[in-house]
């Protein structure tokens, strides 16, 4: 089993990319959503050239075909996107494969299909976007890595860098954060702070 960084930034475009790596950043979630197929294509290839030059792992959130076509290193995939993605494609070309997971339905399925990694969320109530679930709360992170064993878990939705170590010490392999870098005042700053709290986990 493959380990991850456990500091894993989750970006709305390329620029990002190109702007956490050069200060180490070793893992990085494309997650572009609206966006026509000619645009995801340019930001997805722009981000991989990054990841390359840096190397860094991509990973591409829901565009499995343009992430298959690109050569990313992983896909991530939402519980929707599952009825649609072609698995055993994406492993015939080594692409690695993360879900997200919300209730223990959702975690059994998961888990049937085999993955690279699974994430739980949202941790923390989040602002980004509109969840039908409630915050999972650091309890339920323990429960779920008890669940899957080696297999890192992701723990994201609310995470700032104040409430990382939580996380961890509740289980989590890997924190991944949107928020915190994003709309910081300070991004790179922010960005060598988590790198700064992080790097002893890797």
């Amino acid at each position: 089993m493959s380990r991850l960084d456990p500091f894993y930034p989750v970006v709305d475009g390329a620029a990002w990319v190109q702007r956490l790596l050069p200060l180490g950043t070793k893992l990085v979630q494309l997650r572009i959503k609206d966006a026509t197929q000619a645009q995801l294509q340019t930001e997805i290839h722009a981000a991989l050239a990054a990841c390359r030059a840096h190397a860094a792992q991509l990973v591409v959130n829901d565009h499995w075909q343009l992430a298959l076509e690109a050569g990313a290193d992983f896909v991530h995939l939402g519980q929707e996107d599952l009825d649609e993605a072609d698995l055993p494609v994406l492993r015939r070309r080594d692409i690695r494969v993360g879900l997200s997971t919300h209730d223990d339905a959702e975690l059994e399925r998961a888990l049937s299909l085999a993955p690279d990694y699974i994430a739980l969320g949202p941790v923390y109530p989040t602002t980004l976007k509109q969840m039908p679930w409630s915050p999972q709360g650091l309890p339920r992170i323990g429960e779920w890595k008890r669940k899957i064993g080696a297999l890192p878990l992701v723990a994201i939705g609310g995470i700032t860098l104040q409430r990382a170590q939580g996380c961890f010490d509740a289980g989590a392999d890997v924190v991944a954060l949107v928020s915190d870098i994003t709309r910081h005042p300070d991004p790179e700053a922010q960005t060598k702070a988590w790198l700064q709290a992080t790097r002893g986990r890797a």
